[in-house]
């Protein structure tokens, strides 16, 4: 399936039906009373969250949303049908503005959310709302008022607990391959993950955490060289990154550097995120080299874990650390660890 992260759509609630001027008309009543019934509501657009998606392909399609009018009233008191809503369903994740502004309208992050977006019009009056002792007769009705009509921005950011960040090659579809049920693309070549992987990852028993994986970054790529940073708002609600270092690069202090300087110009907060660096593919030195790298520093504070995917070295450290840097911004938070993660949690402006 087409992964699909921002996508432009207008949507239109239903008119209100109009009241309606009518009066008895009866046998043996030659005189009746006005009858005239209130015209129904205009149905309303409806954003709901729903975890069984992960990608807006499916509003691609079409750019315009309506929902039904509602009915005029009729004769007899009779109220016009209300329009019937209509439901749009969203991944978990999405961000709702209007098109050309800033504000957020909604962030429909947990599932089952709903927001009305587009408020249906009320129905007109109908001649018999008008009666009164002076006037028992009156000969007019208000039309319904028009539905709300707005163009939107949806835009996706996913929701994950830690974000996978790397040069291309560097080993984060591999990782997240062994660490999780997640399949991603595998090659010898750059730039082989083309959008975000998502894979949950079963830690311990009752302890889970969600990774995302995004497309390889490299220098310049806030200046939109190579796929640019445009995936990197996927990980802007992750908790803690893990930075993809190969420990066979000639200057692996240098590749750090870039790619933090790649985070700071997307975004200072992601850059500020609490990080762990993996060194990978460290089955590629001889085991007498290896603990130089293990010895490598990358700034104060910074856990450095050496790791092969392939070899499955390195991995239960790596998954410990991150486990323990996850339930430590949880209880900063006042939750308890012992509970699953809530990626609604995750922090990061939208």
């Amino acid at each position: 399936m087409q992964f699909i992260d921002e996508v432009h759509i207008t949507v239109k609630a239903g008119d209100g039906g109009n009241g309606v001027v009518s009066f008895r008309r009866e046998k043996f009543v030659p005189k009746g009373g006005p009858d005239g019934g209130n015209g129904g509501r205009g149905g309303s657009v409806i954003l709901h969250a729903d975890k069984q998606l992960n990608t807006l392909l499916d509003l691609t399609y079409k750019h315009y949303y309506g929902a039904q009018n509602g009915e005029n009233g009729r004769g007899k008191n009779q109220e016009g049908k209300a329009g019937q809503d209509i439901v749009l369903r969203l991944p978990c994740g999405t961000i709702v503005r209007e098109e050309g502004k800033k504000k957020v309208l909604a962030d429909l992050v947990d599932h089952g959310t709903e927001i009305v977006i587009a408020q249906g019009g009320r129905g007109g009056r109908g001649n018999s709302e008008f009666a009164t002792a002076t006037n028992q007769a009156p000969r007019f009705a208000t039309p319904g008022t028009p539905g709300e009509e707005i163009a939107l921005t949806l835009e996706l950011r996913l929701l994950a607990d830690v974000g996978l960040v790397g040069f291309p090659n560097a080993g984060k579809s591999t990782l997240i391959s062994v660490i999780s049920a997640a399949r991603p693309k595998i090659a010898d070549y750059p730039f082989t993950t083309l959008a975000p992987n998502l894979g949950m990852v079963r830690y311990q028993e009752g302890k889970s955490f969600v990774v995302a994986d995004v497309p390889g970054l490299i220098e310049g790529a806030h200046l939109g060289r190579g796929l640019g940073t445009q995936f990197l708002k996927h990980i802007e609600r992750t908790r803690v990154l893990v930075v993809l270092i190969e420990s066979i690069s000639s200057d692996p202090m240098a590749d750090y550097e870039t790619l933090m300087n790649e985070l700071r110009s997307h975004s200072p907060s992601l850059a500020r995120k609490p990080r762990i660096v993996a060194l990978t593919k460290t089955d590629l030195f001889p085991p007498d080299e290896r603990t130089k790298v293990a010895r490598m520093k990358f700034g104060r504070g910074v856990k450095v874990v050496p790791i092969s995917a392939v070899a499955n070295e390195g991995l239960p450290l790596l998954l410990e650390e991150i486990w323990r840097m996850l339930s430590r911004k949880r209880r900063a938070k006042g939750v308890s660890s012992r509970q699953p993660f809530d990626p609604s949690m995750n922090s990061g402006s939208p």
